[in-house]
Parts: C-alpha cells; structure tokens; sequence
C-alpha cells in the first residue's frame, strides 16, 4: 500500500520518493516494521492470552521438566502471521501474484495451526484436530497451490523444472513431456508437480511444528532460514545475479524478498518474548504458518532440494521423528531416548539453553552451506 501510494503515486510530485521502488529498501523497512509491531504489540498480546486463560498444555509423555510451562499463554504465532503480513501489504507490490500466493499461503497454514491450538484448549488437554484431519488440511492447501503455479506456467510466469543443486545443466521437468501434447490429459501431465510440491510445503510445516518444543528453538531456526531465504530470493530476481549464478531468470520473484525480510522481522520480534525462559509460545498457529511460508517461497524460486540445507535443523528433527517411529514399528526398540532429537539431548542432561544456542548454530551452518551451493554448480 505505501509502494503503491509513495512511489507509484506521488514520486512523480516528489522525486526522492523514488527510493521507495528499490527492493532492499522496501525489505529493510519491512523487516523493521515486522520487529517494532512484533516486539510493541507482544506484551499487550501476552496479557490478552492471560486474561482468556489460553495457556499451553503440556503432553504427558514429554520430559517431566516442561509440566512447570504448563499454562505459558500460547498461539503467540497470531502475532507472528500477523506482524508479517502487515509490513508484506504495506511494503510489496501488491500487483505481485507471487507476493498473493504466499501471503494467502501463510493465512492458511496458520489457520489449520489456529484450529488445532483452539480445539487443544477446548478439550482443556493436547489433543487438537486428529493427525488425519491435519495432513488432509495440509495437503489440500499444497495442492491448491500447486495447481496455481501450473496456471501461471501456462502463461510463462513459472517453470516446473526443478533446480539441482551442484549440477548447472541438469534441470529435469517435472511434468510429464508427452502427456502436454494430449488436449484432455494436460492436467495429469502436472501430477508428478503437484504432487512433490504437496511434498515440500506439508513436509517444511510440520518440520517446523517437531522443532517448535524448546523455548526460542523453532523461531532462532526460522530467522535464519528466513534470512537464506531472503538472500535467495534477492538473487533469483536480480537478472545479472541469477544469471552468473546460474539461477532461472524469474523478475517477480524480487518481490518476495520483503516478505522474507518481514519473516526475518517478525521473528526476531516473537524470539524478545520466546527467548528461555518463554513467557510465551508460537503453538501451532506459529509453527504451521512459518513452515508453510518458508516451503512455499522455496518452490516459488526453485530451490526445493536446496530446502533440507536452508532448515537444516528442522529436517534433522523431523527425521529424528521418522527413524524412531519406523525403529519401534520395525524392531521395536527405540534409536533416541526420546524424539524428536533435541528431547534426546534434554534426557542425556543438557541444558536447555545449551540445547537452544547449540542447534542455534547447527542451523546457521547449514543455512551457509546452502548459500554456498549457489556458485557450486
């Protein structure tokens, strides 16, 4: 709205309002505007959720340590989605259809989050929507999505080729050549698109919501993810950068990068207040939303099998998750004392805070070496 208004409308009156059309001007401002509301409205939010007695319910099989959060007000993500998107709609080109994509993306996300928080605090225990009724949720929101993208393909704006890192040339199609010449079969020929698109924005959310037990853990993580990511986004919609760096040429793409600094923003903002000892928790409203944000930005500039390094620390618990429920089904033994993975470490006696600082640093490592995947092609 301001871009619209400054630039577009009144820069012809006051040429310095020029400035306003520049990209890492507009995210700078985002990205503060997303921390000042973040880090201003938090407080106020603190004491709403008090006064509703919306307090986190501790699940009874977790380590005994946490039933002393029992009662941390929770569904702080509201602030989170909230303190992104206004700095995204006050800053962004608002003609973008990608700024929309990711925008409604998020909404959604954090509404099957929202829903799950309102039933756990209903039942007055954690239990929320059943694991059916929220990957049903989950993959409905991807696939519409999906199906989006294979409209803007149609038109040229997008490409169902898919990015290898570390191999320039290589760039396989993921819709089936042979079935786009069928009039009536073009649509199944996207299948295999809509399908591992599905696969990445379900798989980022719910590997962010594993990561989201420890106070400032999931949110530390989603900074820097959301920081690589507004890197990429910069350089995917820089004509000369992607071109030396040997990234499909998408211009639009450029305008995410305000929504990635309003997440970097925002969550900055949400950690003042989310930093141990938390005096409140994103629950699922948060942690949904954030990982649907970041798995649809990443297929939105084609750096999807660039994703497990950008969140290095959410995929590493989320396997965690897989191999000991796989472990137990298959041989009935358990791999780590508790999953996911930073459970382990709380049962082997670490901090934490130890815990927090140390994946902390973990996923910043990770994060430098999907950066550093860019030239290595």
């Amino acid at each position: 709205m301001l871009y619209w208004l400054l630039y577009q409308k009144l820069h012809t009156f006051f040429p310095p309002f020029r400035i306003f059309s520049y990209i890492t001007f507009r995210t700078a401002f985002a990205s503060l505007t997303a921390l000042f509301m973040g880090m201003a409205v938090g407080p106020a939010i603190i004491r709403q959720l008090r006064e509703f007695q919306i307090g986190q319910y501790i699940r009874e099989e977790g380590p005994s340590a946490h039933q002393k959060k029992a009662g941390t007000p929770t569904m702080g993500g509201v602030l989170i989605v909230v303190a992104i998107l206004v700095p995204t709609l006050l800053w962004a080109d608002l003609t973008n259809p990608y700024i929309w994509i990711v925008v409604i993306s998020t909404i959604a996300f954090a509404g099957i989050g929202f829903a799950d928080d309102y039933l756990k605090i209903i039942h007055h225990r954690n239990l929320g929507l059943t694991g059916r009724a929220k990957l049903t949720l989950q993959i409905s929101t991807s696939i519409l999505i999906a199906i989006v993208l294979v409209m803007m393909q149609a038109t040229g704006r997008y490409s169902t080729h898919l990015m290898v890192p570390f191999i320039k040339r290589f760039q396989p199609d993921l819709a089936i050549d042979a079935l786009l010449r069928v009039p009536h079969l073009w649509l199944v020929a996207f299948i295999p698109f809509i399908l591992f698109v599905a696969l990445v924005i379900v798989g980022s959310s719910n590997a962010v919501n594993l990561t989201d037990g420890l106070d400032g853990l999931a949110i530390g993580c989603t900074i820097v993810a959301a920081a690589a990511l507004t890197v990429l986004t910069y350089v995917s919609g820089h004509a000369r950068f992607a071109e030396y760096l040997g990234l499909q040429k998408m211009p639009q793409v450029a305008e995410l990068t305000i929504f990635c600094g309003a997440m970097v923003g925002s969550s900055i903002g949400f950690l003042w207040y989310n930093a141990h000892p938390a005096e409140i928790f994103m629950g699922d409203v948060g942690s949904l939303g954030l990982g649907g944000a970041i798995g649809t930005v990443a297929v939105i500039i084609k750096q999807e099998l660039l994703l497990p390094f950008i969140g290095g620390i959410f995929v590493v618990e989320a396997v965690s998750v897989i191999l000991q429920v796989a472990s137990y089904k298959l041989r009935h033994k358990r791999i780590f004392k508790m999953a996911p993975l930073h459970h382990h470490f709380e049962l082997l006696g670490w901090s934490e805070s130890k815990i927090i600082v140390r994946f902390w640093i973990a996923s910043l490592v990770f994060a430098l070496f999907a950066l550093t995947t860019l030239k290595l092609r």
